[in-house]
């Protein structure tokens, strides 16, 4: 069994977590581009964070038998401080980089005028880079930030299939399975989204455009509930190549738009 983990923050994890993924059968990894915990109050923290995404992060997946990648973006979060705005101005030299394969983690927090701005700027530049978008959907008002969030998504004139809408779970799934976006799901211990109501939600919706992740960072989260999730579609008598299809082959057609 091969498992590519489509978004999970390994720079919060150690390097015992790379060994436990790679015995499982992870084999690849994208990396998108977070908020830390603690607020950033310029420029050069971000530089220095994306240079570690596409430079030391990789090196350290290597060691232990893991493909890294990245998605580099301001998130949403960060994105209602004005001492970050600077940020879009040095994002397309990262976005040219090869290791660079979606921008992200972009989109709602709080649904704020600024998240609009910045939402709307980093779809333009999703467009004119030729790549995919991430996009984090806010933890309040899910589902009306979700709607908001398509509506954006329509208005930026970039593609439905190269945006993946994230962190849904019942309630958001049903209106970006309509709007021809990419349907992802975090799988966490104790929110968001659990490996059995994940199963009902593939019996339901089916496996097409379908991304499931652990999103593991710094917080309470399981780097191995990716391998989860395939051992319950399997208990619920999915097939080798179904949980192939969920856990490597959608996410490899995902990202690999980016060229």
């Amino acid at each position: 069994m091969r498992i590519f983990d489509p978004h999970i923050h390994m720079t919060s994890r150690t390097t015992d977590d790379y060994r436990r993924m790679h015995a499982a059968g992870v084999r690849a990894v994208v990396e998108p581009s977070f908020w830390l915990g603690q607020p950033r109050t310029n420029v050069g923290s971000f530089c220095d964070y994306f240079d570690a995404l596409l430079g030391w992060e990789p090196f350290r997946a290597s060691q232990y038998g893991i493909a890294h990648h990245a998605t580099i973006g301001l998130n949403p979060k960060e994105a209602n401080d004005p001492r970050c705005r600077e940020v879009l101005e040095v994002l397309p030299r990262y976005l040219a980089k090869d290791r660079v394969v979606a921008v992200g983690e972009l989109g709602y927090d709080s649904m704020t005028p600024e998240e609009d701005d910045v939402f709307a700027t980093q779809l333009a530049l999703a467009v004119e880079h030729e790549l995919p978008a991430l996009v984090h959907t806010p933890h309040r008002d899910k589902l009306a930030g979700t709607r908001r969030t398509l509506d954006v998504v329509r208005e930026s004139g970039l593609a439905a299939g190269a945006v993946l809408v994230d962190h849904l779970n019942e309630m958001t799934v049903d209106v970006v399975a309509e709007s021809g976006c990419w349907m992802g799901f975090s799988v966490y211990p104790d929110t968001k989204m659990d490996e059995h109501r994940m199963v009902e939600i593939l019996r339901r919706h089916g496996l097409e455009r379908m991304i499931v992740n652990s999103a593991a960072d710094w917080g309470n989260s399981d780097p191995l509930k990716t391998v989860r999730v395939a051992e319950a579609m399997l208990d619920a008598g999915y097939t080798a190549d179904d949980v192939d299809r969920v856990l490597w082959r959608n996410p490899v057609e995902f990202y690999g738009q980016s060229g």
